[in-house]
């Protein structure tokens, strides 16, 4: 599914895991007497985002990764409109305790996905030298307004390839309405599919895939762009839809097209606009060609007409 999708049934899961927490006193009370209870006040609680069920980095991953789209609010953090945060600041949040510098570190290095960004800059409030951080995309928070760099054409899309990975549920009602970007500030399209090298913006685990025919959508006023690590984001139109009329195909996982979606992977990286010109330099030949012959064919009339005389 897509990271979109992933992130709201994992949300809804926290949720069902919370509310379990919370049925359990005992365990609320150890939580707290860590720091968990006292801690919104000093920038949220000390719990880990993720389930019990998933390995511990795992949880710190899913914690930092929340932090930085989502939650950087609720744990009182300051974030900058282009979505960085300082490093010290954020592992001095309750949730980070166990993280050190050296792990985030290797933490963004080793990232198979290029999810994050770790930057020396000066601080504008200080002039001092700090480390920031932030997640390359996938936000939520509509004050951030990363540095994106545009897609005016298909053929600015290295791949060539737009698509959406989802689920055989939501595609029932995607086929309908389109593509969302729900809570988001984007739609998030990966450039290739699972098992063609890791990807990002889309999970392994998607059972749909839909193409997308990014030059018809940007003809029609839609706007697409680039991130840091490679994947396509579109804000879709006024409601933030991308609707079906621009799905170019429609697959399983395994490559097999659901019928009345079997149109091609990938749209030729030539804009309707080029299209156009290239129409227009052909007629303007082919009228230049025949204004030639037509003064030829009067030329020989002429020629013809002398001899008879």
């Amino acid at each position: 599914m897509s990271s979109i999708d992933a992130d709201k049934t994992e949300e809804q899961q926290q949720r069902r895991q919370e509310k379990k927490d919370r049925k359990r006193p005992g365990e609320r009370q150890n939580i707290e007497g860590r720091g968990g209870g006292g801690g919104a006040r000093r920038g949220g609680s000390a719990k880990l985002r993720g389930l019990p069920k998933d390995a511990h980095d795992v949880r710190i991953s899913k914690t930092l990764t929340w932090i930085l789209r989502h939650g950087s609010q609720s744990e009182g953090l300051a974030m900058r409109p282009d979505g960085y945060v300082r490093v010290d600041e954020l592992l001095a949040r309750p949730k980070l305790r166990e993280l050190d510098f050296a792990t985030l570190q290797e933490i963004v290095k080793n990232d198979a996905k290029s999810r994050y960004s770790l930057v020396l800059e000066a601080d504008p409030n200080s002039n001092e030298e700090a480390w920031w951080i932030r997640a390359n995309q996938g936000h939520s928070m509509k004050t951030v307004v990363l540095d994106l760099e545009p897609i005016q054409s298909h053929a600015d899309i290295p791949t060539g390839i737009a698509v959406h990975g989802t689920t055989k549920r939501a595609w029932e009602s995607i086929k309908e309405q389109g593509l969302s970007k729900m809570s988001r500030n984007h739609i998030h399209l990966a450039q290739g599919v699972a098992g063609s090298g890791v990807i990002s913006g889309m999970r392994s685990s998607s059972q749909i895939l839909i193409f997308i025919d990014v030059q018809k959508a940007i003809d029609a006023g839609i706007k697409f762009y680039l991130s840091a690590n490679g994947v396509i984001l579109t804000e879709g139109d006024e409601k933030g839809f991308l609707h079906p009329e621009f799905f170019s195909r429609v697959q399983t996982a395994d490559g097999k097209p659901l019928t009345g979606w079997d149109g091609p992977e990938g749209v030729p990286a030539v804009s309707t606009q080029t299209t156009h010109k290239d129409t227009q330099a052909a007629r303007a030949s082919d009228t230049k060609l025949t204004e030639e012959l037509e003064k030829k064919r009067d030329h020989v009339i002429e020629r013809v007409l002398q001899c008879t005389e």
